[in-house]
């Protein structure tokens, strides 16, 4: 047969209580984990899924009657996150990353030719069942773009040569590498020092390296008060993005409660941009799992969660493996080194929103619900889970803890800048020769990143950086020589966030990197709070216009003062966020914007597509810098 085969549009087949009721043990065990039955509401519905392969009404009404809700609360959660399929989906379900770091490596071309490969456009299955074809936002895996998933496994860079074994032999295609790259100008590495063991993720690796010597120590010779007094020595900062003190944090939490208290890990990265998480938890699990334990005994807590992004699979897996052997040596259970302490662990798996990374959205998800912001006060401190008092931190602030027990927190302070003590691990992507994970402290500069991952491709210069993830506004060539924590980032108008590096070179069209990000922003919006709802939507259809060459001049000042009006108006600072990129892209790249609606054309896509076609002939570097 010559030629693609049209794809074709199958009834929704129906899923009938006797299917559903063979994992009923399973489903029950799943419940049975939580403190109440609504909170098993996305880990049973992915159950569902896996077995199944889709999530019917039928599956919605087995899953209310299972944890005591109405269906069509059910149903709110089904459409609400992104990872649900409410209907059958290939053998081979082909997620292709489409936002900005990809962009900047050719994902487009990339999507063109998968598709024209299968026959099938983006939201098509093939007529044989066998492929499905999707574009993403983020996967998070920046380092080896244009990347994709196929079912559970991440691969890149892909390449016209993935293409062809994609259409083969999809269940060959290799899992992507994730080599770390260096610790740059670092005597001693403090997070990153066990990345390049072998078998680093085994608990018997880690027990070897001294691993839980910190938590017998907390736990064993020092008081709760004192571990949270060595963490405010140590100046470490919150680093999911908001850069809050957090001993300081800590110590919000009430010493007496007639309710219990929980930690809870915040692992759903999604910040375009960002990877660091997944490589602690893929590289170093019972670091973060001995972190854990640590602020859970400072608070006073004797059970912890750990809400995964939905689609870290493989991260996940390990990271269960990890909190099942640690129950396994007795660390985690029952009374820990003869201590009194014992915390017990969850690791619960997100279904796909962005939003969820927002900590009280995150606690809503935890519970089982749509990612909806709360309102504050009360604060998590004193009601989160389950109204009860509950510390957030992200999986890079507590993987900093066990080191800073073991060897006091001046010492750790002394790593960093005046006011964020230690190292951190930044992201880097986009335009350079050595995209990949790097640690640094936080005291190095912005240049020196750069330069640290080889610098802008050759024969190019750098045009414009996002520093802290898609969310922070970006910075002009001229603008690099400065410190990368959070006090320095915000005086120079931008912030450090989740230390996301993106680079740009002078291939880049700067209407078309907002355009990226604007879709992300319109996509990802929860969709409660009007300004943001209306305002992301309204930016990414003016964006869109002008991209297509029907802007008119008067758009830039629209966009300028759509941003200005989300900031500050919502319950939470999403709409700020999606705010930023526009406020700085437009400022200080004016001209150029102008001369697209000017013009109706843009003189650097043609120019970009073009070397990023060249690049995905190329094999791509899968060694280890510093291997």
């Amino acid at each position: 047969m010559s030629g693609p085969v049209p794809a074709v549009t199958k009834p929704v087949p129906a899923q009938n209580k006797a299917q559903l009721d063979v994992f009923r043990a399973e489903a029950d065990a799943i419940v049975a984990k939580y403190e109440e039955k609504r909170a098993a509401m996305l880990p049973v519905l992915r159950l569902v899924q896996e077995k199944l392969g889709f999530v019917s009404p039928e599956a919605e009404e087995w899953v209310g009657s299972l944890l005591g809700i109405a269906p069509s609360h059910v149903h709110e959660v089904v459409t609400f996150y992104t990872l649900y399929n409410q209907q059958p989906v290939g053998k081979h379900h082909i997620q292709v990353c489409q936002n900005i770091a990809c962009a900047l490596t050719g994902c487009e071309s990339m999507i063109a030719a998968i598709s024209k490969k299968l026959g099938i456009k983006p939201g098509e299955t093939t007529p044989d069942g066998r492929f499905t074809l999707s574009t993403v936002e983020c996967l998070c895996a920046c380092e080896v773009g244009p990347v994709m998933q196929v079912n559970d496994k991440y691969v890149g860079p892909i390449t016209l040569e993935t293409v062809e074994q994609l259409a083969k032999a999809p269940e060959l295609l290799p899992e992507m590498d994730t080599p770390f790259r260096e610790a740059v100008h670092l005597v001693e590495p403090v997070l990153s020092r066990r990345f390049t063991m072998r078998d680093s993720e085994i608990i018997e690796t880690y027990v070897r390296d001294d691993g839980y010597q910190a938590a017998r120590k907390a736990t064993t010779e020092m008081t709760p008060q004192q571990v949270i007094d060595e963490v405010t020595k140590s100046n470490l900062r919150g680093l999911g993005g908001a850069g809050f003190p957090t001993g300081k944090k800590w110590s919000f939490i009430p010493k007496d409660s007639a309710k219990p208290k929980y930690v809870v890990v915040n692992a759903d990265e999604g910040e375009p941009g960002t990877l660091k998480d997944r490589y602690v938890i893929s590289k170093d699990p019972h670091r973060l799992i001995e972190g854990m334990m640590i602020a859970a005994y400072a608070i006073g807590a004797h059970k912890a969660y750990i809400y995964i992004r939905g689609e870290y699979a493989r991260p996940a897996q390990i990271l269960q493996q990890a909190v099942q052997d640690a129950y396994k040596y007795g660390f985690l259970g029952k009374s820990a080194f003869n201590s009194g302490f014992a915390l017990d662990i969850v690791v619960h798996r997100g279904a796909g929103a962005y939003i969820c990374g927002e900590e009280s959205a995150l606690l809503e998800s935890l519970e089982g619900k749509k990612g909806f912001p709360r309102l504050r006060p009360p604060f998590p401190a004193i009601s989160g889970l389950f109204a009860s008092p509950t510390l957030i931190n992200n999986v890079e602030t507590l993987a900093c803890v066990p080191t800073i027990i073991a060897r006091g927190g001046e010492w750790f302070a002394k790593l960093g800048s005046d006011k964020a003590g230690g190292t951190r691990l930044y992201s880097i992507s986009g335009h350079v020769v050595k995209p990949g994970l790097y640690e640094a402290s936080q005291s190095i500069k912005l240049r020196e990143l750069i330069e640290a991952a080889g610098g802008p491709r050759e024969g190019r210069k750098i045009k414009a950086v996002v520093p802290g993830g898609i969310s922070a506004k970006i910075l002009k060539a001229d603008e690099l020589d400065v410190v990368m924590d959070f006090d320095s980032l915000r005086n120079a108008g931008t912030m450090a966030g989740s230390a996301g590096v993106i680079v740009m070179d002078d291939t880049t069209c700067m209407v078309q990197a907002l355009w990226y990000a604007s879709k992300f922003f319109a996509h990802e919006s929860c969709g409660q709070c009007s300004p943001c709802r209306e305002g992301t939507g309204w930016i990414f259809k003016i964006v869109d216009r002008i991209i297509k060459g029907q802007g008119k001049q008067q758009d830039l000042d629209v966009l300028l003062g759509i941003a200005t009006n989300m900031e500050g108006r919502t319950i939470c600072v999403f709409a700020d966020a999606a705010a930023w990129p526009v406020q700085s892209y437009i400022t200080k790249f004016r001209d150029e914007f102008e001369y697209h609606i000017r013009t109706k054309r843009c003189d650097l896509l043609q120019r970009m597509k073009n070397l990023n076609n060249r690049m995905s002939t190329l094999k791509p570097q899968t060694e280890p810098t510093n291997a």
